[in-house]
Parts: structure tokens; C-alpha cells; sequence
């Protein structure tokens, strides 16, 4: 073993000389390298830092909460299947309500839907354009995940009542009262007055989403109009409960909205791991097939390396034979050949990693406004494949220089 790391030392010793010596041609040989693992990890890091950030946010409902609504979380068929989809009844609010009212089989049920996006104003300041202005229940706020840190919540009394009450995000709340407390104050949405009641925490994935204003579902429908598309949230008692619940949840939606037997559901039932599922499903595809149009950058790299170790060997023939004639056998020769092959392709590797990781960051958090992501498993993968590459395309080379005759080395000129 000893002696076996004292000759590979000694072969990548020989290779760095080698390249050092040739700079101009080594650094053109691990250029195809460097484009192709650039290519890979900067796609690769990308994706992580898409996917990273879509199940940091599909993953705030919890495990324990799921989402009935009339379209599917993601679809990525043809237009006829779309279309299929938009056909299909909204959820009403009469339906949502008479859903509520029969699911006491689980320990809560928010209605959720979206009015209106726009600016909220205050006597003090105003938030940006794209506030979402909310209609919901108290069962909302349990199945969201959104902790009040002020004031009240909803109450039922709001919802009969149709009050003009305001529940706003923190976020929305400091931009608005930057000096003291929301709760008590008027703010208004298109001259519409709403008092704020609550001031209310989202969860942690949800930092950096765009301003939440919430009003009791009622008022909301009253105000923007009845046809809306009612979105409902349930949440189990246990994680373990969830798909028992989604089961019954689906019967009793099924007959309220008078599906017939043995006909598909005419809604969507998801719950944060089957959306996580299906946008690792369609995404592992992407990754994929992006991985292997990258590869033929490295395929295209490894021929000019076998190319570029043909020459050396010509070149270096008469050094073969002197090392031939002072006692090294064929797999010495061998090994500082593919060990040459390898170290170029690393070198190009490894610069193609760390660009390729500068390049994805600098584009998710610049242009796409997402955490930068750290793909360790794909840089290892990356210079496993540029040792792979170094192995199969510098082998044909080191066996040919293995193989030239020590006596007809020693005469080449």
C-alpha cells in the first residue's frame, strides 16, 4: 500500500510538471471540461435553489393540514387537459359552508379566498402595489399556521355580522403603524375603510412573500361579488390521521357538490407532501434531461484530452524509454498517463464547480430573488465524472505508451 501512494505521488507529481510545462495546451484541453461541468452545476444549483424555495414554501401549511380547491397545485400538460380543469364548477361558498358544517371529523376548517390586490393606505404611510387582500374564516388562521401576536383573530360574530375588520401581516402592519400599534387603527383598501382588530404571524417560509391584509369571507364576498373560488383548508388532528381525513374529506365534498358514483372528482384534494412529490417528480425530469445535454460537452472533452494525451505520447517517447530502461514496468507508465488525464479533467472540474456555483447564485439571488443553494451532492458527482471521463479517454493513450518498445523509444528523435 505504501509503495502503491508513494507511485501515484510520484505519477501526479510528474503529471502537474507535464501540464505546467504545456500551459497553453493543457489550459485549452480543460477548457471542453470546465464548459461542461460549468454547464451541469450551474443548471443543477439553480433547480436546488428553485426547489429548495418552492417546498420551504408548500411546506408552510404543515403536516397535518391539506387544501381542497377546484384546481390542481401544478399542471404541466397539454391545453385539453387545462381546459378540462376550467370547466369545472367553482367551489361556492354555500358549498364550503355546508362542507364545514359536516366535517366533524376533524379539529379544524378555514375558507380562504382571493378579492383584490392593490395598495393599503394608512394616515401614517402606504404599502407597496401588490398587497393580496384576503377573505377568510377563524378556521383559517388554525389551518394556515398564523400565529396572532396582537389584537384578536376573526371571530364568528365578524362572518354574521359582515363587519369591516382588518386583520394584517406583521410585515404589512410595521409598514403601515412604523411607530406604534396596528390594532385600534383605520386603514383603507380603494376608499374602503376596514378597522385593524389583529396583527397576525406568518410561518417562517412564508418570509420575503408579498403583503396579506384579512377580512372576515363574508364581507369580502358582499363587497367583490359571490363568484369566487372558494379555497378550503383542513387540517387533521395527526400527521398520521391525514390521509384517513382526506378520504372522508373527499366523500362528504363529493356528495355535497352531487358527484355520481364512479365519476371522477370535479375538485382537487392536496396536501403539502403530494405537491412536494409532484414538483420532485417533474423537476428530477428536467434535471435530467439537462444533465445529459451538458454531458456531451464532457463526451466532446474527453475525445480532445485522448486527443491531446496522443500527442504527448509521441512526443514524450523517448522519455518512455529511459524510464523503461532504469527499471519501470508497463503500469508505471500506465499510471502517470491516466493519472495525467485525470489531474487535467479535475483541474477543469473543479473550476467548473465553483463557477458553476458562482454563476447559479448570483442568478437566483439577483434575477430570481431566491436563497442561494449549495449542491454538494452534484459537485462530488460533477468531479466523479470528470475522473471518469480522465480514466476512459486516457486510457487508449496510457496503454499505447505502455506498449511503444523500450529499444525503439531510446533511438526516436
Amino acid at each position: 500500500m505504501r509503495r502503491f501512494l508513494a507511485e501515484l505521488r510520484e505519477s501526479i507529481r510528474m503529471a502537474l510538471g507535464a501540464i505546467a510545462t504545456h500551459k497553453l495546451r493543457s489550459c485549452l484541453t480543460l477548457l471542453g471540461v470546465l464548459v461542461g461541468v460549468f454547464s451541469i452545476i450551474l443548471v443543477m444549483t439553480a433547480m436546488r435553489a428553485m426547489k429548495n424555495n418552492i417546498e420551504k414554501e408548500l411546506g408552510s401549511l404543515g403536516s397535518k393540514t391539506f387544501v381542497i380547491q377546484k384546481m390542481p397545485g401544478a399542471y404541466f400538460g397539454g391545453p385539453e387537459g387545462f381546459m378540462k380543469f376550467m370547466r369545472r364548477n367553482d367551489i361556492t361558498f354555500a358549498q364550503a359552508r355546508a362542507f364545514q358544517r359536516k366535517a366533524a371529523f376533524v379539529p379544524a376548517v378555514g375558507l380562504q379566498a382571493s378579492f383584490w390586490n392593490g395598495e393599503l393606505t394608512s394616515r401614517y404611510d402606504r404599502t407597496p402595489p401588490n398587497l393580496s387582500l384576503e377573505g377568510a374564516t377563524p378556521g383559517t388562521f388554525i389551518t394556515n399556521n398564523w400565529g396572532i401576536i396582537e389584537g384578536r383573530p376573526l371571530l364568528d360574530s365578524d362572518l354574521e355580522s359582515t363587519r369591516d375588520v382588518c386583520l394584517l401581516s406583521e410585515d404589512v402592519a410595521k409598514t403601515l403603524f412604523p411607530r406604534g400599534s396596528a390594532v385600534g387603527q383605520r386603514v383603507k383598501a380603494e376608499a374602503i375603510s376596514y378597522s385593524v382588530v389583529g396583527v397576525f404571524e406568518r410561518a417562517a417560509s412564508s418570509e420575503g412573500a408579498q403583503g396579506l391584509a384579512v377580512i372576515p369571507i363574508t364581507s369580502a364576498l358582499n363587497r367583490y361579488g359571490r363568484r369566487r373560488q372558494i379555497t378550503i383548508l383542513v387540517q387533521a388532528s395527526d400527521p398520521a390521521l391525514i390521509d384517513d381525513a382526506m378520504e372522508q374529506s373527499r366523500g362528504v365534498l363529493r356528495a355535497i357538490r352531487k358527484v355520481p358514483p364512479g365519476q371522477e372528482d370535479d375538485f382537487e384534494v392536496l396536501s403539502s407532501d403530494s405537491m412536494i412529490k409532484q414538483f420532485q417528480t417533474v423537476t428530477f425530469a428536467v434535471r435530467t434531461g439537462l444533465a445529459l445535454v451538458s454531458s456531451i460537452a464532457l463526451l466532446a472533452a474527453g475525445v480532445g484530452i485522448m486527443n491531446i494525451m496522443l500527442v504527448s505520447v509521441t512526443e514524450r517517447t523517448r522519455e518512455i524509454g529511459i524510464r523503461r530502461a532504469i527499471g519501470a514496468k508497463r503500469r508505471n507508465i500506465m499510471t502517470q498517463f491516466i493519472v495525467e488525464a485525470i489531474v487535467l479533467c479535475e483541474i477543469g472540474g473543479i473550476l467548473g464547480v465553483v463557477l458553476g456555483m458562482l454563476g447559479a447564485n448570483a442568478l437566483a439571488v439577483y434575477l430570481l430573488k431566491l436563497p442561494p443553494a449549495f449542491p454538494v451532492d452534484w459537485a462530488v458527482i460533477g468531479l466523479a465524472i470528470c475522473s471518469l471521463v480522465g480514466v476512459v479517454f486516457g486510457s487508449y493513450p496510457a496503454y499505447k505508451a505502455a506498449h511503444l518498445d523500450p529499444i525503439e523509444s531510446l533511438r526516436y528523435e
